[in-house]
């Protein structure tokens, strides 16, 4: 069975993405309401006892709102950082605590492997799933630039989702005063266009099947500049799909290994 990687919704009011393997699944981020995040799930035929375990990659809380509520009510392990359950003023015993670029079994079916990378006031994680067959899949927000540990995991993926924030003439001609523009555009910020097509530039493979760009600024971005940008890196050597995830998903379902994009909405 193929690598299954959805998006429920991306941007600055919430964060979620399903992964799933063989009936694994795992939640990555919990940013919107439960009811909210319940009602997603309904759009894609699934229930709350479908998902298996919920992975929140930092405190920030457009990804981690409700986790804990929904850990309690769904009755399913909520994993994180010692950093992020401290932040959020979560007690450890409710919590399953890992470290850092230590792997994570959901089951024997999906891993979860976790990559620190910089984020204002966090000790945020990207997040590379493998399952079975060692389909491995990335899902990447929330940072300023990325780390030389971070490209080296994702030159092996066929499937990345990724930021790409903001367009920077944009952000610099827009409203947002100077001290905000320092904080997106620095290292614990968040990423570009040109900087994530740069990174997809230097981890593109032939065997890298579909890309989602995620986490766009609504008032600093737009689709059609983050993807363009992105393509006229990449384009000659990047055969698969590209999609964007807005903050009202989900709407699409990639499957490594497939080779397809599957529209669910």
């Amino acid at each position: 069975m193929a690598l299954e990687i959805t998006h429920l919704g991306s941007g600055s009011r919430g964060n979620c993405a399903i992964i799933n393997s063989d009936e694994t699944r795992v939640m990555i981020d919990c940013g919107f309401s439960i009811k909210q995040t319940e009602k997603r799930l309904g759009s894609l035929e699934l229930k709350p006892r479908d998902i298996d375990a919920i992975i929140v990659t930092h405190h920030h809380q457009d990804h981690s709102k409700s986790a804990m509520g929904a850990s309690k009510k769904w009755n399913i392990p909520l994993y994180c950082n010692q950093f992020t359950a401290k932040k959020m003023n979560w007690e450890f015993e409710r919590c399953k605590i890992f470290d850092n670029l230590e792997r994570v079994d959901i089951s024997s079916k999906l891993s979860i492997l976790p990559i620190p990378i910089p984020h204002d006031d966090s000790d945020n994680i990207a997040v590379i799933a493998s399952d079975k067959n060692n389909e491995r899949a990335a899902i990447v927000t929330d940072l300023g630039e990325a780390t030389d540990e971070l490209i080296k995991h994702l030159e092996g993926c066929g499937h990345i989702s990724i930021e790409a924030n903001y367009d920077n003439s944009r952000l610099m001609n827009g409203p947002y005063p100077d001290i905000l523009k320092r904080r997106i555009t620095g290292r614990g910020g968040h990423l570009s266009n040109e900087q994530t097509s740069e990174i997809l530039e230097r981890v593109c493979h032939p065997k890298l099947e579909s890309i989602v760009l995620c986490h766009l600024s609504e008032k600093n971005n737009a689709p059609h500049m983050a993807e363009s940008e992105v393509l006229m890196r990449i384009d000659e050597k990047f055969l698969g799909e590209i999609a964007i995830s807005s903050q009202t998903g989900p709407e699409f379902t990639h499957f490594l290994g497939d080779g397809k994009e599957i529209l669910t909405i």
